[in-house]
């Protein structure tokens, strides 16, 4: 959305709630918001809620459009809830079962995130791929496996791709056991992947499957709703230990300039939280 690559054919379904302007820009777009209620419905003022907003400092919503942060979820972690969410619907498209090898290739917040949970599951063995050594302190603090993409172990049941690059994807290929799934969760904007898809891809029956949060996944949708999804994935924000996905912070006022830096240069990043004014007159 940042550099303006969103395709024409998505303009409509790109849209996020409370978006201002079209694309391809300017636009208002965002939907990582926590805040506290000043003035509602006597049961939610002065409550910390999560709500898929732009950033600003000070906005007007209906009632159904915030959610209470459950107790013991700090705001400050709970600006992870949007990235938990993707990763419950993408956990959920995979479908891992117990004792399962899986990797994720792509160490983002994402990718952290889905390992996280998989790695929770019982008896499976959980692989982050990511060629950023500079995060590794961030998955050792989580519990993670890590490794770069040569060292990647293979005959997995799952692998589940959160880099947005073709050659992560490419790679998913090599890694993935026969008949293994191969989860799809990055977005690529405008840019074209080729794949070697004439090699052995249908001779080993490798299942390439598509995620992405804007639906629940058939699996679930007769029996979560989307608020249902947000409840699960705010709950499961309860460990310290995802604290260490936040790898700076920037002042509110300062975004404007330096965004552009992290988006040039993302060694080391993972999750850039925003601190807003504490007071607002």
């Amino acid at each position: 959305m940042f550099q303006g690559r969103v395709p024409q054919s998505e303009w409509t379904r790109m849209r996020c709630p409370f978006q201002e302007g079209d694309f391809p820009g300017p636009v208002k777009y965002g939907y990582i918001n926590v805040g506290r209620v000043l003035d509602g419905p006597a049961a939610l003022q002065g409550r910390d809620v999560f709500c898929l907003y732009p950033h600003q400092t000070l906005y007007t919503v209906p009632e159904s459009a915030v959610t209470p942060l459950p107790d013991g979820i700090p705001a400050a972690r709970a600006v992870l809830a949007a990235n938990m969410e993707t990763a419950v619907n993408v956990l959920w498209d995979a479908a891992p079962s117990v004792g399962d090898k899986i990797s994720v290739i792509g160490g983002g917040v994402l990718g952290s995130l889905i390992a996280y949970l998989a790695n929770r599951l019982p008896g499976t063995e959980v692989q982050i791929v990511d060629p950023d050594d500079g995060k590794e302190n961030i998955y050792q603090s989580i519990g993670l496996n890590f490794c770069d993409p040569d060292q990647a172990l293979g005959e997995r049941d799952i692998v589940i791709h959160t880099s947005a690059t073709q050659d992560g994807l490419r790679r998913c290929l090599t890694l993935a056991r026969n008949e293994g799934r191969i989860i799809e969760a990055s977005w690529y904007g405008d840019r074209e992947v080729s794949l070697p898809l004439g090699q052995d891809f249908h001779s080993r029956r490798l299942q390439l499957i598509g995620s992405q949060v804007g639906m629940v996944s058939p699996s679930k949708r007769s029996t979560h709703s989307y608020a249902d999804r947000l409840s699960l994935a705010l709950s499961l924000l309860s460990d310290p230990a995802l604290d260490a996905l936040f790898t700076h912070e920037i002042d509110f006022d300062d975004l404007p300039d330096r965004m552009p830096d992290f988006v040039a240069n993302g060694s080391g990043v993972a999750c850039v939280r925003i601190r807003y004014p504490d007071t607002v007159d």
